[in-house]
């Protein structure tokens, strides 16, 4: 005997547990939220806690996105994807300073350390990253080809983990555990043979990936609507994420602090692919995808033109005009101040046009209106421009027009 709940509710059946319930992800939710939380006092035994460390809270928007559509949509694997992803991911930063403590600090009285050193390398999780895009939107391969690939990767991402993860199990019979200072066995090397495959199962799963990423452009355009807006909102947050990834690797090493600081706060924006896919899976303010693209473009782009003026400028005062230092930026700022709105105005608009092309065309029909206003011959043909303005830029399902007519025809 079954109850079903109504839609969006918790399916219950009677004398059975689900697994894949919203109970189900709300309980790994609260786990992802205890290991989060005991990676502070443990990196701090280790002697880990540092500002580079805290990449790890870039996992919270995976965690939190994937109990979320996992509860909305327990049938999807998308979220439960995410979520592993974290958990194994964090799990694993956890062990491996719990390792560290014991083995290479001297706290030899730590229970289960061993197993500890086992479930160190839960980076091995990055395996899992490429599937939400695979299976986006709702968790499935278009069709028996694509699912085959997707078995493929499976396999090949199976003997990966394995590779890693077997030679850590000598951490349970070794007489003396050594770790290196991630806290994985440090005597676990490969040799060169095995060194090579590792090297070809990552070449072919890279290159599944890549594969799945030109089936979603081909998919977008060829798609309408709704489909549409959910993969632009894919399309857009993994863009980004890899702009953020590149700048990071590019400029979080360098000798220079400012730009050091700025490969650190692009490194932020890596969760714009979480986000990007729980907002297209959950359909939550979906057309808004192309005004946050307009925006998030424009602002770059003015933010560039803004740091070249202004450097070009302090050059100019500084070494060509025959300005003091502090003189020579001070003018610099205030004209950078100046041209912020003319070239915000100008950006926006060229950038609306190219990405934002309704609220572009929207524009463009009220002006040109208001330029055929100026020379109208009588009021019908104004009634008639007005209504045709109200379609085609708002396109309403219906729209009429009421004038108030004058005191002198009232009183008659």
């Amino acid at each position: 005997m079954s109850a079903a709940a109504p839609s969006g509710g918790v399916e219950v059946e009677k004398g059975h547990f689900r697994l894949g319930s919203p109970w189900t992800a709300l309980v790994l939710g609260l786990l992802y939220v205890g290991l989060l939380v005991a990676w502070v006092p443990l990196s701090v035994l280790a002697h880990q806690f540092t500002f580079g460390s805290l990449f790890l809270l870039l996992l919270v928007p995976f965690a939190a996105v994937g109990v979320l559509v996992a509860a909305r949509q327990p049938r999807n694997p998308i979220g439960w994807v995410m979520v592993l992803l974290a958990l194994l991911f964090t799990g694993g930063a956890d062990a491996g300073a719990y390792s560290v403590a014991a083995y290479r600090l001297g706290h030899h009285g730590l229970p289960l350390a061993r197993l500890a050193v086992v479930l160190t390398p839960g980076w091995v999780g990055l395996v899992l990253l490429p599937l939400p895009i695979a299976l986006f939107p709702d968790g499935r391969m278009p069709s028996r080809r694509w699912r085959w690939t997707l078995w493929v990767y499976a396999l090949l991402a199976a003997v990966l983990v394995a590779g890693v993860v077997i030679p850590q199990l000598g951490a349970l019979t070794d007489r003396v555990v050594k770790v290196d200072s991630s806290g994985q066995r440090a005597n676990a090397s490969g040799s060169g043979g095995a060194g090579v495959a590792a090297v070809f199962l990552l070449v072919t799963l890279v290159a599944l990936s890549l594969s799945w990423v030109v089936r979603q452009l081909v998919a977008y355009h060829r798609s309408t609507g709704e489909r549409r807006q959910q993969l632009k909102w894919l399309m857009g947050g993994g863009g980004l994420c890899i702009v953020a990834f590149v700048a990071s690797v590019i400029f979080s090493n360098d000798r220079s602090p400012v730009l050091a600081a700025v490969g650190n706060v692009a490194t932020v924006g890596i969760v714009a692919l979480p986000l990007s896919i729980g907002i297209g899976i959950l359909k939550y303010r979906l057309y808004e995808i192309d005004r946050l693209i307009s925006r998030t473009l424009s602002y770059l782009i003015l933010t560039g033109l803004l740091v070249g003026v202004f450097v070009g400028l302090v050059v100019l005062a500084t070494r060509v005009l025959p300005f003091s230092s502090p003189v020579g930026v001070a003018a610099s700022t205030l004209a950078a101040a100046g041209l912020f709105n003319p070239l915000r105005r100008r950006v926006q608009r060229l950038v609306d046009r190219r990405f934002n092309r309704a609220r572009y065309d929207a524009e463009a029909t009220v002006v040109a209106f208001r330029t055929r206003l100026r020379s109208a011959p009588d009021r019908e043909t104004v009634e008639a421009g007005l209504l045709g303005v109200v379609g085609r830029a708002v396109e309403p399902a219906h729209a009429s027009l009421w004038l108030k007519q004058p005191e002198s025809e009232q009183r008659a």
